[in-house]
């Protein structure tokens, strides 16, 4: 079995009105439970940011979506042009919000100097995340988190950062299937084949932290988590090295903490 059939076995998701009409009743129903006004998504002008928005706007209507941007002095000119030409496209208000000043407050106080390019990274990805609760606080929003399955799935996001929010739309589809949705609700080419590109630092690039790009990555995690196939399986049908499938499974391990609330003493659970 190919990749691409073990992808499509595995999902079976290939009517995209459907999908979308799930996601939409699921965002609306979340927002109305919630008594909120509307939802306040961040917006990089990237994949997965860009599938949300768009879904937001569909299942509450462009008056009820806050797109905001948050930039730093090394973001790409093309990627801020993206995401407010999309804001724009689909006719919601919009904020950019420089983190560069709100950074170099954090480390003008703090008393330790980070040990890597990581350390910030992160921190960029927090006061992104304290921002739009800032927004979805003062206007009675919902914060809609942009994180795809193949992320949650790895750990690849930031705890507390892009990896917190109110709901998460996409949370079930992998990268690859992101791509497609994109396709289907229409959204620029340029932003549904950009290449996956975190940018916490300068010249953030996805190849420098992960061992592959999602059209390697997310077969092996279906075959994994979707199928329950064993490594061996996995990299027998995929002819893919079994060190990568094994990379993969040990990324799942390590990151269960992010996907769960907090480890509490076992009797003492909230």
């Amino acid at each position: 079995m190919n990749s691409a059939a073990l992808i499509q076995e595995a999902s079976g998701d290939n009517d995209w009105k459907e999908i979308e009409e799930r996601i939409t009743n699921f965002i609306r129903n979340v927002v109305e439970t919630a008594k909120a006004n509307g939802v306040v998504v961040g917006i990089s002008g990237g994949l997965d940011s860009s599938v949300t928005v768009a879904l937001c706007v569909r299942a509450l209507g462009k008056d009820r979506v806050l797109g905001v941007a948050m930039p730093t002095s090394f973001t790409p000119k093309d990627d801020l042009e993206d995401a407010l030409k999309l804001a724009e496209s689909l006719e919601i208000r919009a904020s950019v919000v420089p983190i560069d000043p709100i950074i170099e407050a954090f480390e003008k106080q703090l008393p330790m100097e980070p040990k890597d390019r990581l350390v910030l990274g992160n921190l960029r990805a927090r006061v992104r995340m304290v921002i739009l609760y800032y927004f979805a606080n003062n206007l009675n929003y919902l914060v809609a988190g942009t994180s795809d399955r193949s992320e949650i799935l790895i750990g690849f996001y930031t705890k507390y950062g892009d990896g917190a929010s109110d709901f998460m739309p996409i949370a079930h589809l992998y990268k690859t299937e992101v791509r497609k949705l994109a396709s289907y609700l229409g959204l620029p080419k340029k932003i549904i084949f950009k290449p996956s590109s975190p940018q916490l630092w300068p010249g953030h690039k996805l190849t420098e932290e992960l061992p592959g790009d999602y059209e390697v990555i997310d077969p092996i995690l279906k075959g994994l988590f979707d199928k329950r196939l064993k490594p061996k399986d996995i990299s027998e049908r995929l002819k893919v090295p079994m060190e990568l499938v094994q990379d993969l499974e040990d990324r799942y391990i390590r990151a269960s903490h992010k996907r769960r609330m907090p480890i509490a003493l076992l009797g003492w659970e909230p």
